[in-house]
This record gives structure tokens, sequence and C-alpha cells, in this order.
């Protein structure tokens, strides 16, 4: 078989399950949101932290909820890692320096899970556990339930109240998260990848020293990385590891898991504001992005320029023999456009445009399908913007759902989508200028700014992957990288709150001969262009500077 057939035949086996998954995991999750019932052990952890699940939530109040509980998970992991020396289960590790101890607590908190240590040579089983797979669930949570304040904020009217935020994050986590890892670690661990607390044992010799490796709770770790769209791996290479993913079907198993919950959170949607149409149009929006960019990534990738790549089968630098270049395609894309940024191979060896790939969709806002309520809440911002340009062009006012979008509404909006790429660039900017963060650039040119583009970009967008070709353990890239991703977490989140909030205190508006149908293929073609265009005109010259240079010159 030939490895582009074997890739192809992937593919589309990962359809047919995301398919197969979609309506009763879309239907399941709307079900767990709207519910009026607690589970004892629900009501267990609201009696614990003094919470009262029934009250509701003006966006300030569930905002404020966001923004405390990231807090204090942002201390509780940094205090646990200076402080990792002291505890048991530490494998002999010392403690975390304090510059990337506050990189790793914010990566964690915010959902990015960019590491900048080797996690098999600086965390022990407490905070690998304790610590880093805990974040990995409630941050997944808190996304998803700023996704459901938004829905709910079309599906309300003339009310500012936007459901309970504590409610919303505990039923995320115990209903939705918990069952799904539970599950996705025994397939795991039934593939080969370890779950154990063993210490740190050699193994052999390697290169004339002793090779040793540390055991770990790595399946079940793994899992809700994958289902999170977290991407921290428990060893530096990552989905690369086989201890992580041993086998080509538990490659596909994760490419799968880390797209389920954000494809089948357009069904939710279309659920909770009574109209399945408008969540199969948010669904094709994303369905065609992610398709396109996966053909073009295998295109890149199986392209022959001479005989080492035609007797490879293609680009097989940085890529596991086991996983091959399609699979690899397919993961990298599927990786850079959620917020997952786990890695089954090094995506600083790809093809110049291929590494392209990989930052575009990144700079997409990861919304095809994007992260675990991120990528919705950012694709509805986009239809917002794609509904103001098409009354722009007829000269009427814009509306979305039954919901008039005024100048409150696109203020909103144009903040959400400003705010990243301001970041990025205004980062990556400094970065190339000064002096001291260029010593960490392990290639020049193109593809050494391409190295620092891809940080940057990778950090704000929430997405933790990294180039693979940049020591990251600096004070300079440990500090900004760290400021880069809690701004670009919470910072839009301020913005889709005030937006769900101001939809929700409107009353509907019936639809009328002029109103845009949002739930038409039409729209789905509106959706694409503005996305693309919109990205287009704000990283182009970014992009010219780094992969399109390399790749043209290659």
């Amino acid at each position: 078989m030939s490895p582009v057939l074997a890739g192809v035949l992937q593919l589309l086996a990962l359809i047919a399950a995301l398919a197969l998954a979609y309506v009763p995991l879309g239907d399941y999750m709307a079900r767990v949101y709207s519910s009026d019932r607690h589970w004892r052990v629900e009501k267990w952890i609201y009696k614990g932290i003094g919470a009262n699940p029934n009250t509701e939530m003006r966006w300030p109040a569930y905002l404020r909820g966001v923004l405390g509980f990231s807090a204090v998970g942002v201390l509780f992991l940094y205090l646990l890692q200076r402080l990792q020396g002291h505890l048991p289960g530490s494998l002999g590790f010392a403690a975390i320096d304090p510059d990337q101890a506050f990189n790793t607590a914010a990566s964690f908190v915010t959902n990015t899970n960019w590491q900048s240590y080797y996690g098999e040579q600086a965390m022990g089983h407490v905070v690998q556990t304790g610590g880093l797979a805990v974040q990995n669930f409630v941050s997944a949570a808190v996304g998803i339930a700023v996704a459901v304040a938004l829905v709910r904020g079309f599906s309300r009217s003339r009310t500012g109240e936007l459901g309970n935020f504590w409610a919303d994050l505990v039923r995320g986590t115990i209903r939705i998260l918990l069952p799904l890892s539970v599950v996705a670690a025994i397939v795991l661990v039934a593939c080969g990848a370890i779950q154990n607390f063993s210490g740190i044992h050699s193994v052999g010799q390697f290169m004339g020293g002793t090779q040793q490796w540390n055991g770990g709770a790595v399946a079940s770790q793994e899992a809700i990385k994958e289902v999170g769209t977290n991407g921290g791996g428990y060893f530096n290479a990552n989905s690369a590891h086989p201890f992580e993913n041993p086998t080509p079907f538990s490659n596909l198993f994760e490419i799968f898991l880390l797209l389920v919950i954000p494809f089948a959170l357009t069904r939710t949607f279309g659920r909770m504001v009574g109209s399945l149409k408008q969540g199969y149009a948010i669904l094709a929006t994303m369905a065609t992005i992610w398709l396109g960019f996966i053909a073009l990534m295998m295109w890149t990738e199986f392209a022959h320029h001479g005989p080492a790549f035609q007797i490879a089968g293609g680009a097989m630098e940085g890529k596991e023999n086991r996983i091959g270049v399609g699979a690899s395609s397919i993961f990298a894309v599927s990786t850079t456009l959620t917020s997952t940024g786990a890695v089954d191979s090094f995506h600083s060896s790809f093809t110049g445009l291929g590494g392209g790939i990989t930052i575009l969709g990144m700079q997409l806002g990861e919304i095809a399908p994007g992260g675990t309520g991120s990528g919705l809440y950012g694709m509805l911002i986009m239809a917002i913007i794609a509904v103001f340009i098409a009354g722009l062009m007829v000269g009427r006012t814009p509306e979305y759902l039954g919901k008039k979008i005024g100048t409150r509404e696109i203020k909103f909006a144009a903040c959400y989508i400003l705010i990243t790429p301001a970041l990025v660039l205004v980062f990556t900017a400094a970065a190339m200028a000064l002096p001291t963060p260029g010593h960490s650039m392990t290639n020049s040119g193109a593809h050494g700014f391409s190295e620092i583009l891809y940080a940057y970009t990778s950090g704000a967008n929430n997405n933790g992957s990294a180039f693979a070709g940049l020591n990251a353990d600096t004070q300079w890239f440990n500090s900004t990288i760290g400021i880069a991703m809690l701004l670009g977490r919470f910072l839009p989140m301020v913005f889709v709150l005030a937006l769900a909030g101001s939809l929700a205190e409107q009353r509907p508006v019936p639809a009328t001969a002029g109103t845009l149908r949002t739930e038409k293929p039409l729209f789905t073609g509106l959706l694409v262009g503005a996305i693309l265009i919109i990205t287009g005109l704000t990283y182009f010259p970014a992009l010219a500077l780094g992969p399109l240079a390399e790749g043209l010159a290659s």
C-alpha cells in the first residue's frame, strides 16, 4: 500500500468515527448543560466550595468566577512546582526555577500546555498527577463553560443571566471530561501506553552512558491531554514517544480524541439555540477548513523534490516510521487547528510550506474545530463578523440567530479578534529586535524567524506546541510567553462573556424576507472566506518573512 493511500484511508476512518460520535455526544452535552438536576457527587463539591449552583449569574459575576478560579489554579500550581523537592514522589527532582514555574503554571491553567522543560527529567509524580493532570481537566471545563455561556446569550432573551459558572465547571468535569478520559485511558493501556508510579531505572547502555527512564500515570494523562485539547506530554517527545503513543492505531485514536468534543459542540450549540441547521452550518465551516488544511499538508509533505524524498515516500525527517507521513500530517493539522498542541512529529522538520500550515492553523484562532469550548465561541465570534460584513453589503442591520448585531456587539467581537494578533506580532517583533532572545534560535534566516513566530503564535493562541528548534527555557521566553498565554486566554473571554450578556438582554427579532439565512451553504462560504481574509490581512507579512520565504526558496 502506498503511503499516500494509507494516509487517505486513515483520514476516512477518522471521519467515520467522528460522524458516529457526533450526534450522541453533542446531544448528551446539551442535556448536561440544560439539566436542573445535580448529581450527589456534584452536591458534595458545591458544598465544599461554598457555591450555590442554582444561582443565575450575569456576565460580570460569571467572569469573576472564571478569573478567580483560574488565578487560584495558577498560584496552586506555581507553589506545587516550587515545593517539589520537599514532596513525596518527586523522584529526586529539585524545585522548578521561578520563571519556569510561572510559565508552566500559566501554561496549564490556560489550557495551553506549552512546555519549556523535559517532562521526564523535571516533574515528579505528584506534580504530574496532582497538578498538571488536574489542570488538564478543569482548564478544559472552563473553556466549555464560557462557550455554553455565549450559546445561552443567543438562546435567552430579555435577561442578562448566563447560568452558573460553578455548575457549568463541575458538570463539564464530572459528566463529560472524566468519563471520556477513563474510557480513553483504558483503550490506551490496551494499546501499550504505560500506567504506573515506578521510579527511575536504567534500561541499558546508550552512546557510552546509561540510559534511564521513569514511569508514570501516562495513559490517564494522555487521555485528558487529548480529550481536553490540552497537549502537554508526560515525556519531552510528547505523542512521538512510544510510552504515550505506541502504535498507529493509538495515534489515530488520539487524533479522534482531540477532535471529538470540539466538533460535537456544534451539535450542542444547535440543540441549545433550537436549530440543528445552525449547528450544521458551523460544523460545515469547521470541517471545510480542517479538510482543506489536511489536503494542503499532505500535498506539501508528500511532494517529492529529489531521490531522497522519493525513496522515503515523503518528508520523513522528524517523523516516526511507525506513524508515517500521512498520519503525521493529519495529526499536525488537527493539533494546530485545535488548541491541543500535542505532537507526534517535529513541526520544525516539516517542509517550509508544511511548517507554515501549522502556524497558519493557529493564527486562524484555532476554530476549525478549535479547543474544547474555545473553538466554538471563537467560530461564533467570526460568524458575527461575517454577518456584519453581509449587512454592510446590503445596507441592512445585521442579525444572527434572532439577535441584532449592533455597535456594542461588533465592538466586543472586534476586540476579540484583535487581541491575539497584537500579542503575537508585538512579542515576536520584540524578540527579533532585542539581542538576547535571538541567541535561543537554533537556525538563522527564515526558519529561525519561524521558530520565534511559532512560539508566540502557540502561546497567545493557547496551543502549546513548539517548532522544536527554539531554546525557550530562558527568563525572557518563560516570562513573555507566560504573559502571552494569560492575556491570550482571559482577555478574549472578557469580551466573549460581555457579548453574551449583551445578546441575552435583547428581545428576539423575527426573521423577514431580508434576513440572511445563516443555516445555508452560502453563509458557510461567506464565513470561510471572512476567516481566511481576516487572518491573511493580519498575518501575511509575518508569514512572508518566515515559512513562505523558506518554502519558496526550497
